[in-house]
């Protein structure tokens, strides 16, 4: 069996630390979202934590770990006799990111369901997580269909199986805790809500930090049993204290003046809902637990809210999360200039109060030691963490971002110049604000795909309307049962059947063939030449772009980032399920310089090309935002910029891509290129009107076939 990483031998990562032992002390927090660059040990934090859970007590032979206490009434295993409890410690359950229905909720024995009437239940994962932690690494790569399954769960506390009228529950309440990249995409908003805190972690910038960090790794890599046993005791420390918090819980109260604090901060950060006011609440009396006192203070409301608030405070799209600690402080001090007069049945509160000493929640003296470096004291003695510096600089909140824009705005020269300088040889232009995104009609891919689940093109799946039935492909997962029966019926007075049941062989078994949707790769191609420079109208189009990226988000896709300007095209942004950081990247892109639209249009046929041997099952959606024009340094005797252009758009038909052309040209006189782009390319032309899911113009949803009009069909 492998050694665990020690949680005291953590160096730093307070907030992360914290917010794990917060949950270990009261589970009804909600989990942890851990969010991070990679390399800086959140997998191995979560793995340390399950170590210190307390034991608990489950029914001895019940393979879904019901409490012998209060065992479940509807437990397949039941019912269970009394006094058969056993102690044994708390799961820590891993959920991969490519596990499949059946593994998460279990699976039936459909055939003997149907022949014998007999429920052969194979529990799944969030069986073995009940009363313990599922962990997901990677969260956000987790497919959809697995998402709407652990969100469901969460919310009941239970998990349902359902396969053609049989039918099994039991009881799934887990602690969920998840880690990502925020570079590899994000989460949806309401898997998003239902982690109860998150942190950020970043690597340290600190030299001795760092040196001790690799110190230590380096000791338990070359001795993983040695080095745990030289921090047993900081571990049992940890242990004894977890005990002793969650014995204090019951007793820790909840004031009136607390409860409106935490009102007053989720109501100023204008969360959605009411699950921001009642996690914060739950955190706020754990960090009392805790610090071993029996009152709530407005530290403990300060530091919930600085965990559990971030990822749930209303923002713009694309945003990153984060709070505010200034705006924080400042509600905290406006609710203590309105209610001056501390609640009479809670103890004294601030940071002056007399409890708050060297044993408080700060104290360097406090006992019951956490993960500390060299001293092994608590993590849970330091101050509530701070928030943590967003990943994306100057987009904590959409009222910075907004204010930029209109000071970029204000200083901003007339729109005259949006054209090249005489002998296409304008200058670069300082990049400019998207104008406000809106959403866009659906842009399909052709045809019927089998790519990875999402929310664009029509594609077999496993999830969906279903369509027809076949053989089984493997293992049965969903059960066409008209069909079965109708390949049984002829063969029952051969088998000898006798009584009203069906009986059914292995060879009678039909799936269903269903139809979903997938997600894409969307790559877009946007023009950044002098003549896109005008100021008005590159805010246009960047808002048009930034509105087909949350399109994209939202009906999960990939996305990559290619811009053309000057002498050549180059690759802003590869292929990645970041969606968010192609729309920094927009945001950042400056313009000007000549229009080289072939070498824009022959990287894109490149970068796709080579993410069709990464991943062949995704089909590609080519977005080439442009007003059609091709200015390039003349080559003597070779063909014009415009003959390049067509020639690269004629190879990407070739190559049967689906493309849309967003026309961009503006102005009483149009010069009608960007059309007659889109007819070498077999696209599907549409203006930026037109991309409007609401505008009375749009005549296009789905894209043509390209390469073969009959795939449509």
């Amino acid at each position: 069996m492998t050694t665990t990483y020690p949680f005291s031998a953590i160096v730093g990562m307070d907030g992360l630390r914290l917010a794990l032992l917060l949950n270990a002390v009261s589970p009804a927090v909600g989990g942890v979202l851990v969010r991070g660059e990679k390399g800086t040990a959140k997998s191995t934090a979560v793995r340390a934590i399950a170590a210190l859970l307390p034991p608990v007590d489950v029914v001895a032979g019940c393979r879904f770990s019901c409490d012998p206490a209060a065992p479940d009434p509807s437990c397949p295993d039941g019912p269970h006799e009394p006094d058969t409890g056993e102690a044994r410690p708390a799961r820590m359950v891993e959920l991969p990111v490519g596990a499949s229905e059946d593994r998460l909720v279990g699976a039936l024995d459909i055939e003997r369901a149907l022949s014998d009437g007999v429920k052969a239940f194979e529990p799944g994962l969030l069986a073995d997580a009940h009363r313990g932690v599922l962990y997901v690494d990677e969260v956000n790569l987790l497919h959809d269909h697995l998402i709407d399954l652990l969100l469901d769960a969460a919310a009941m506390g239970a998990s349902y199986v359902e396969r053609e009228g049989v039918s099994v529950r039991h009881a799934a309440r887990f602690l969920l805790v998840g880690t990502m990249n925020p570079e590899e995409g994000e989460l949806r908003p309401q898997l998003l809500d239902r982690f109860g805190l998150t942190v950020e972690v970043a690597a340290s910038r600190d030299t001795d930090e760092r040196v001790e960090v690799v110190r230590r790794r380096l000791a338990y890599d070359e001795d993983p049993e040695g080095f745990a046993a030289r921090w047993a005791a900081d571990e049992e420390a940890l242990r004894e204290r977890i005990a002793a918090a969650r014995a204090l819980l019951p007793r820790v109260g909840l004031g009136d003046r607390a409860l409106r604090q935490i009102a007053a901060v989720c109501a100023g950060f204008e969360v959605d809902g009411m699950r921001a006011d009642i996690v914060t609440a739950r955190t706020a009396t754990a960090l009392a637990a805790w610090a071993g006192r029996t009152d709530v203070r407005t530290e403990d409301v300060r530091g919930a809210a600085l965990l559990s608030l971030p990822h749930r405070r209303r923002r713009a799209p694309f945003d990153a999360p984060g709070l505010d600690e200034d705006k924080l402080d400042e509600i905290l001090r406006q609710f203590e200039e309105d209610e001056p007069e501390p609640d009479p049945d809670q103890g004294p509160e601030g940071p002056d109060s007399p409890d708050d000493g060297p044993d408080g929640p700060g104290g360097p003296d406090n006992p019951g030691g956490g993960p500390q470096e060299d001293s092994g004291d608590g993590a849970g003695e330091q101050a509530p963490p701070t928030a943590p510096e967003p990943s994306v600089p100057d987009q904590r909140t959409g009222e910075h971002e907004t204010a930029d824009r209109e000071t970029d705005s204000a200083r901003a020269d007339g729109d005259g110049g949006a054209d090249e300088a005489p002998g296409g040889a304008g200058g670069e232009r300082a990049a400019v604000g998207a104008a406000d995104p809106f959403r866009t009609r659906r842009l399909d891919v052709p045809g019927l795909g089998e790519g990875a689940a999402g929310r664009r093109s029509r594609a077999r799946s496993e999830h969906g309307r279903t369509t027809g039935a076949r053989r089984p492909r493997g293992t049965l997962s969903a059960l066409h049962l008209t069909a079965t029966v109708r390949a049984a019926a002829p063969h029952q007075r051969a088998r000898g059947r006798r009584g009203p049941g069906l009986l059914v062989r292995r060879d009678d078994l039909r799936e269903a063939v269903r139809e979903g949707r997938e997600g894409n790769l969307v790559l877009f191609v946007v023009d950044a030449s002098g003549s896109m420079a005008a100021r008005t109208r590159m805010s246009a189009i960047k808002g048009a772009v930034l509105s087909l990226l949350l399109d994209a988000y939202q009906r999960r896709d990939k996305v990559g980032l290619i811009t053309f300007r000057g002498a050549d095209a180059e690759l802003a942004l590869p292929p990645t399920s970041s969606v968010d950081a192609a729309a920094v990247r927009l945001e950042r892109l400056p313009t000007g310089g000549r229009t080289p639209l072939a070498a824009g249009l022959l990287k894109a046929r490149e970068v796709l090309r080579v993410e069709r041997l990464r991943d062949p099952s995704r089909r590609p959606l080519l977005v080439v935002v442009t007003d059609g024009r091709a200015t390039e340094a003349k080559r003597s005797g070779g063909p014009t910029s415009v003959e390049r252009a067509g020639r690269a758009a004629r190879m990407l038909a070739g190559d049967g891509v689906a493309s849309v052309v967003v026309d961009c040209e503006s102005g009483p006189v149009r010069l009608g290129l960007a059309g007659a782009l889109a007819r070498e390319l077999r696209a599907t032309p549409v203006t930026l009107d037109e991309l409007r899911a609401d505008s009375v113009t749009a005549l296009v949803r789905d894209v043509r076939t390209v390469s073969n009009p009959r795939r449509a069909a």
